[in-house]
């Protein structure tokens, strides 16, 4: 019995294996091109807005108050006993109104024993005038020694003096008397009260406050940060929180040269340009100053840009820099590309490219930028740190733009 295999059934049998193999890969690649590609991510969503020139990067707001440039202290200039304040907090006085009185006893006690001896003097000037006459007429006649001309002489030139003493003591007097009469030297208003009928004053003791009617100035404490933005003449806008939806205009008058130890702020008078008779004294106000921008800043080429660029390429870049306009934007929208400064700019396509800027003023809530981003584009303000270079995303507006104000 033979057990050789039956070499004529192998071959068709190996065939049908094969056959069968290639439509199970058929199949399978069949099916596998029929499954549906996966879905792209969705774009992610980013706070963006268009970035806008800026001509003028306004300081933070300072507090002030409104004050009198001129305020000075009434009082006597003889003491004396208050009979009467015919003025009172608050009040407003016109120039030569008496304000306030003394008890006038002493001083015209004082007054009427000026004048005495006043007539005392004048009735012996009389007398010695009268013998002087005598004398010198006798003398011409040789009836009188010279020396009893000589005496009558000097008593005249005595009682003379003595007159013209006692004349200016009785205009002194006189003065004092009127003195006791506290008169207003301007036009203002009383802004304090300092002493109350009955009150017992020395002379020169302040007794009201007065603000003179007329120029009126804007006080500013200005911390060390933002001195160098401040100088003699320049313009500012002042607003009243108690006027709302209304500015005025300034001018920086005077810096104080020192810091107030205690504070540590430089004290700035600006005078307050048509004030208006609703600026009123003692009103708190907020000042901003607004400075230009400084010329000749030249932003960073952008970074999109070759890197091997030639000296008169890098020349063209820095100049157009130069001329470039300031933008600001918000802090949170600064980037960096390497060690340099940038942000991220939404192409035309929604998708992200990183441009280098450079920094030209930072603020206290914005960062002012020039060159690198065009007016018009928009910048990424939120959310930086969280998206990268060519993504897709959708542009959010702010929920709060006023928030980024400078």
């Amino acid at each position: 019995m033979s057990f050789l295999p039956d070499t004529a059934n192998i071959a068709p049998r190996r065939r049908l294996a094969l056959a069968v193999a290639t439509t199970a890969i058929a199949a399978a690649a069949l099916a596998a091109c029929s499954r549906k590609a996966p879905p792209e991510p969705p774009p992610r969503p980013v706070v963006a807005v268009a970035a806008k020139l800026t001509e003028q990067t306004p300081i933070a707001s300072l507090p002030a108050q409104i004050e009198a440039r001129y305020t000075t202290p009434l009082s006597f200039r003889v003491a004396g006993k208050i009979v009467d304040r015919s003025v009172r907090l608050g009040d407003a006085v016109k120039a030569g109104q008496v304000v306030a009185r003394l008890d006038p006893a002493d001083l015209s006690k004082n007054a009427a024993s000026a004048r005495a001896q006043l007539d005392a003097a004048q009735h012996q000037l009389d007398y010695a005038t009268q013998t002087v006459n005598r004398d010198r007429a006798q003398a011409r006649e040789n009836l009188i020694a010279p020396a009893q001309l000589e005496q009558s002489e000097n008593a005249y030139a005595s009682a003379l003096a003595q007159r013209n003493q006692a004349t200016q003591q009785a205009a002194l007097a006189g003065d004092q008397l009127s003195y006791g009469n506290l008169k207003a030297d301007r036009d203002g208003v009383i802004t304090a009260e300092q002493a109350d009928t009955g009150q017992n004053v020395s002379a020169g003791q302040p007794v009201y406050q007065l603000a003179w009617t007329g120029d009126v100035d804007v006080i500013a404490d200005v911390p060390e940060v933002a001195l160098g933005a401040f100088r003699i003449g320049q313009t500012a806008t002042v607003s009243l929180p108690a006027i709302p939806g209304k500015t005025w205009q300034a001018r920086v008058r005077e810096i104080s040269p020192a810091a107030d130890p205690m504070s540590r702020t430089y004290r700035a008078k600006l005078s307050l340009l048509s004030p208006g008779h609703e600026v009123k004294l003692g009103m708190t106000a907020n000042v901003a100053f607004a400075q230009p921008l400084p010329a000749g800043a030249a932003p960073v080429a952008n970074a999109s840009a070759p890197a091997a660029a030639s000296s008169a390429t890098a020349a063209t870049v820095a100049t157009a820099a130069t001329n470039a306009q300031p933008i600001t934007l918000p802090s949170t929208a600064l980037f960096h590309d390497g060690n340099q400064p940038a942000v991220w700019v939404v192409k035309q396509d929604d998708t992200l490219a990183l441009r280098r800027v450079t920094i030209v003023r930072y603020g206290e809530r914005t960062v002012t930028v020039a060159g690198g981003i065009e007016p018009g584009e928009r910048i990424v303000w939120q959310g930086v740190h969280t998206v990268t270079a060519g993504q897709k995303v959708r542009v959010v507006a702010p929920l709060h733009p006023e928030d980024f104000a400078s």
